[in-house]
């Protein structure tokens, strides 16, 4: 059984920085384009940055452009999202997704993802 582990949430000021890290058990990790979404209390679930499986093809929210870095290490099966200039915009629970030779032109489309973490949550104080 797949199984995807998020760390790194926590409570930073805004203007700070935090660094999530996904750890997916997943015997072909490579093979799997990674997703961070977020879910703030009462809205539903965005797309937050997404990397291919098929080579360092990222993609962002509009929101998180030029804040937001995210990168995976195929030999440790990790994606990793760096988020520097936070805003209490950005207070949510954190999801690390994962699905199989998804193409890079659908990473924002939560629907389909085959496996997702529990999620770690992010609060942003003004």
């Amino acid at each position: 059984q797949a199984q995807l582990v998020e760390s790194g949430g926590g409570l930073v000021q805004a203007g700070g920085s935090l660094s999530l890290a996904c750890v997916a058990s997943i015997p072909t990790f490579s093979s799997y384009t990674m997703g961070w979404f977020r879910q703030a209390p009462g809205q539903e679930r965005e797309f937050v940055a997404g990397i291919s499986y098929i080579g360092p093809r990222p993609e962002y929210a509009d929101s998180v452009k030029g804040r937001f870095t995210i990168s995976r290490d195929n030999a440790k099966n990790t994606v990793n999202l760096q988020m520097n200039n936070l805003k209490p915009e950005d207070t949510a629970l954190y999801y690390c997704a994962a699905d199989y030779k998804r193409g890079p032109w659908n990473m924002q489309t939560a629907v389909g993802y085959d496996y997702w973490g529990q999620g770690t949550q992010v609060t942003v104080s003004s």
